[in-house]
């Protein structure tokens, strides 16, 4: 049958037929918040290409965390800024951490929230890069155990799901067997497993004063024209004992989300990146779009792509505006 029997203008008629018909629900069990932790108490500071976005000490994490366990979102990210900084990212694994301290003061404002630690060298090197460096080469090899000191050091804290976003290889077999072996085999790890070297992560690099000293990140981050490789990537890090597979950005890879799943049986996050927040905020800024329309639409397309979660920096204006 066709026109005029079929009218698909019918169950577009109306806010209550459209919901009854919808195809894919965003709600605020999808979202997780990103937070940017730095030392001191009281301190709320402004990301200036990031609208919105602050850097708070371990005092503003919890009032943070408590505030969106209270808007219903189920998890927030941690990023941490320490004081020092050195060629081995000794600040990383610290008990006393940045992130560590976080962690902590998170779970004590909201015992319910899920907390997720970010794993990388880049933010406690001096260098900038994500391993630890054999002259101006990242050296895979001997990051490995650094990164996974430092998972574990983030599980004893309190986090919940530990998140290496570095792209060692094989740094997700390290983490596991380490867990493992300190008796904490029941922290999941989600994996940024199809992490691209993208030019979407400025704004991020200057909230966590981690851009490499010189160089880049193109080679262990992957090759943007590459969606096969990221197959590849997501299912060594399965065999590797991940138990949820990120990709990073989204937008501009819902090509390779829509792949992952339909490839693979697991939970996949998507990372809508500091750039793709940024864009859409400054051009809300100048009037020249419906900036939480748009970003709504935005997170819908992810989720549509195939996410069971959104990492975010709207999480909390858009949990606002979801119906509970």
């Amino acid at each position: 049958m066709s026109f005029p029997t079929v009218r698909m203008r019918r169950m577009r008629r109306s806010e209550a037929l459209r919901r009854l018909v919808r195809e894919t629900r965003l709600s605020r069990d999808d979202l997780v918040l990103p937070l940017f932790a730095v030392p001191g108490s009281g301190v709320r500071e402004a990301v200036t290409s990031m609208p919105g976005v602050f850097r708070l000490s371990a005092d503003q994490i919890a009032e943070e965390a408590k505030a969106v366990a209270d808007l219903g979102i189920p998890a927030v990210i941690l990023f941490g800024i320490p004081e020092q900084k050195d060629a081995r990212g000794s600040g990383a694994d610290a008990a006393d951490g940045i992130v560590q301290r976080a962690v902590a003061a998170a779970k004590r404002a909201a015992p319910e929230l899920c907390v997720i630690t970010d794993v990388c060298l880049c933010e406690y090197t001096d260098h900038g890069h994500c391993g630890l460096l054999d002259g101006e080469e990242v050296a895979n090899d001997p990051s490995l155990e650094r990164l996974a000191a430092t998972a574990l050091s983030h599980a004893r804290a309190g986090a919940d799901i530990v998140a290496p976003s570095d792209m060692m290889d094989g740094r997700v077999a390290a983490i596991r067997a380490t867990l493992d072996a300190a008796h904490c085999e029941s922290i999941p790890i989600l994996a940024y497993a199809a992490k691209y070297a993208s030019a979407f992560y400025g704004p991020f690099r200057e909230a966590a004063e981690s851009t490499p000293a010189f160089g880049d990140r193109r080679g262990y981050q992957m090759d943007p024209p590459n969606q096969r490789e990221a197959l590849r990537e997501m299912h060594l890090d399965l065999e590797e004992g991940a138990d949820i597979l990120m990709v990073k950005p989204a937008l501009p890879y819902l090509d390779v989300l829509a792949a992952a799943r339909r490839r693979f049986d697991v939970p996949l996050a998507a990372y809508q990146v500091s750039g793709e927040y940024a864009m859409l905020m400054a051009a809300a800024e100048r009037g020249w779009l419906d900036g939480p329309r748009a970003m709504l639409e935005s997170l819908v397309a992810i989720k549509r792509a195939g996410a069971d979660f959104i990492l975010t920096y709207a999480a909390k204006d858009i949990a606002a505006r979801l119906a509970p």
